[in-house]
């Protein structure tokens, strides 16, 4: 019982430590009340996953799964071993690792930050302003040199998923697919549709498709 509630009072130390953090940098810049990050999401697998086509940049879709368990945490912790940086830095930096398709909010990176400043693993730098830097501290470096081969492939996915985004987002290929979904559209509403016209409209799709495959 006793250490249930010494977790329980870290958590939620933590949790306060984070909402300090995010209220620092919500004040200003690009966390203000509607600024480009402005909206935090739970959990530490969500974030901005910004559509191609609309606002932002990338294909991954809003609010799918991002990081698995403690996936995050190990991930900020690598970022900061390289370099000491603050929380927009954070997020600017993953955000450039996907090719700008998705970007943590800071909901959920403030929160591991208090987290991990609470383990020893980081700490705030001396500073003026609100905005602080975190290095790695002598454990910090430890915990990274000891999950060093699951940071890089971390880091490695979201490079992926980003390269993936770009591909998609070829300048003629999404061309073709406002032209295509446009004549869909167009036919689907015109007078004359039926199930024979429905049949032929799928048979070209599915030959397109099998064409596109063999590419």
């Amino acid at each position: 019982m006793f250490g249930h509630n010494k977790g329980a009072r870290h958590a939620a130390k933590a949790m306060r430590r984070g909402a300090r953090m995010m209220a620092k940098g919500l004040g200003r810049g690009p966390f203000g009340r509607r600024g480009r990050f402005a909206d935090a999401v739970d959990g530490e697998e969500h974030g901005h996953h910004h559509g191609r086509g609309g606002h932002g940049r990338g294909g991954m879709g809003r609010g799918r799964r991002m990081f698995g368990q403690g996936e995050l945490r190990l991930l900020l912790l690598g970022l900061i071993g390289e370099a000491p940086r603050h929380g927009y830095d954070l997020i600017r930096a993953i955000e450039g690792l996907t090719g700008g398709a998705y970007a943590p909010s800071p909901g959920v990176v403030y929160p591991t930050l208090a987290l991990l400043v609470d383990e020893g693993l980081i700490a705030e730098e001396p500073g003026e302003g609100s905005r602080r830097a975190f290095a790695a501290t002598a454990a910090g470096q430890a915990e990274i040199a000891k999950e060093a081969a699951t940071i890089e492939a971390i880091m490695a996915r979201l490079r992926s998923q980003g390269e993936a985004s770009e591909r998609e987002a070829s300048p003629s290929i999404m061309r073709a697919m406002a032209n295509l979904k446009l004549a869909l559209r167009s036919r689907v509403f015109a007078a004359v549709f039926n199930e024979q016209v429905a049949h032929q409209i799928a048979d070209i799709l599915d030959e397109a498709a099998r064409q596109i495959e063999r590419v």
